[in-house]
């Protein structure tokens, strides 16, 4: 397309009763400089508007810990991609500019065409503090040529979590060192992500973590485990590794998110799939992990119009989310552009349909916290140290703790 160019911004200062234009460098932090954040942020550094944005990446792991000391030693940037259930808590605190007017007079940015979920996560207090980078959640992906050659129909993959136990347990060949099933039950917020989905098919959330039938998700998590038809790491690898065993031939199925379609297209080999997550049982509630970053400027940012520029930029350019970055926009009416790729087009309807499900984490500013309990949780139950409603009901309590 066509890139918009947004009018010349020139910061002035009056110096012995003339004007100088000053040039303006802002800094970004984010987990990658080739997701969108990154690659547009350079673009608009080489356009003629007298600002430069120097993008520095922060470990996802690090960037939760590494902002609030920076926030509180001053020494933030100025502006931030973060994932969208930690939002809150810096929104919450004061430490994010609000831009409720600024957007309301913006021709760039219309946060009313924006899904509800990802603008709840930009939300506090009725006040806007940021716009959604894009919108990613989690389906699964099945290697087509090792269904048919364990005798199971490519075409009817697995629908509740008893097809998927079953499909699990035919599909995995230690003999060739292929596991049925990968998906990550690390101890972070990946872990939670790739949990909450399969708590929520079973009636709970994490209001209500220990709610009957959530033990059901973590006793099946648990077989996977158990039986051998998922990988000893997965307690310890996130996402990324985690479909890169289904990549490289080592899975033949994997839980994980559009993301992935790029790596998917060029390093997987064989003749993949994806569909919906299987639900507990037929006809039983759907439910899926809303993921993906928000934008946002800090408050004690010198250069907050220079800073809101970019925000403006970045929205004008979300129909290149997708295919570009194979992520999917998180505005209402932005048709996904084919990619040439019928496998990828077919995948982004199926994310396309499995976004209808998804459910935000939080938002609440102390999600970290709650996200460590349901993490403790899991964790314990997967490495034999509790019984799941043992876990789940010493989770719920102490997130009762944090909220109330």
């Amino acid at each position: 397309m066509m890139k918009q160019t947004l009018g010349l911004a020139v910061l002035t200062a009056t110096i012995g009763g003339g004007a100088l234009a000053q040039d303006v460098t802002l800094t970004l932090w984010t987990e990658s400089a080739t997701a969108p954040e990154g690659v547009f942020a350079q673009e608009f550094s080489e356009m003629d508007n007298g600002i430069t944005i120097d993008v520095r990446e922060i470990r996802f792991d690090d960037l939760v810990t590494d902002t609030l000391r920076a926030v509180a030693t001053n020494t933030n940037p100025d502006l931030i991609a973060i994932d969208n259930p930690d939002h809150a808590a810096f929104a919450s605190r004061g430490a994010f500019l609000d831009i409720t007017d600024r957007v309301a007079g913006s021709d760039a940015i219309d946060i009313e065409a924006v899904f509800p979920g990802p603008r709840a996560s930009l939300t506090w207090e009725d006040r806007i503090y940021g716009i959604p980078r894009a919108s990613n959640t989690i389906a699964l992906y099945y290697n087509r040529e090792m269904f048919e050659a364990a005798g199971l129909d490519p075409d009817s993959p697995p629908a509740t979590w008893d097809e998927l136990l079953e499909a699990a347990r035919a599909l995995t060949d230690p003999e060739n060192d292929v596991y049925g099933i990968a998906f990550s039950a690390r101890a972070s917020e990946e872990g939670t992500f790739q949990f909450l989905p399969w708590a929520q098919m079973a009636g709970g959330g994490y209001e209500n973590i220990n709610a009957e039938g959530v033990a059901d998700a973590l006793a099946l998590w648990k077989t996977f485990l158990d039986e051998g038809l998922a990988s000893p790491d997965t307690l310890t690898r996130g996402q990324w590794d985690s479909t890169g065993t289904f990549n490289g031939g080592n899975a033949a199925m994997a839980i994980s998110g559009p993301w992935e379609l790029g790596r998917m297209a060029s390093d997987a080999d064989f003749n993949w799939d994806v569909t919906l997550l299987p639900v507990k049982e037929e006809g039983g509630p759907r439910a899926s992990a809303l993921g993906d970053f928000n934008l946002a400027i800090f408050a004690n940012t010198e250069h907050p119009d220079e800073a809101f520029q970019f925000l403006e930029y970045y929205q004008s350019q979300i129909d290149r989310v997708w295919p570009e970055f194979t992520r999917l926009p998180s505005v209402a009416g932005v048709a996904l552009a084919p990619t040439g790729d019928e496998r990828i087009d077919a995948a982004a309807a199926v994310f396309t349909e499995q976004l209808g499900y998804a459910v935000n984490r939080g938002p609440h500013p102390e999600w970290p916290r709650i996200s460590n309990e349901i993490q403790d949780a899991f964790q314990a139950v997967l490495t034999g140290q509790a019984e799941a409603q043992e876990a789940l009901d010493e989770a719920a309590e102490g997130i009762d703790r944090i909220i109330n």
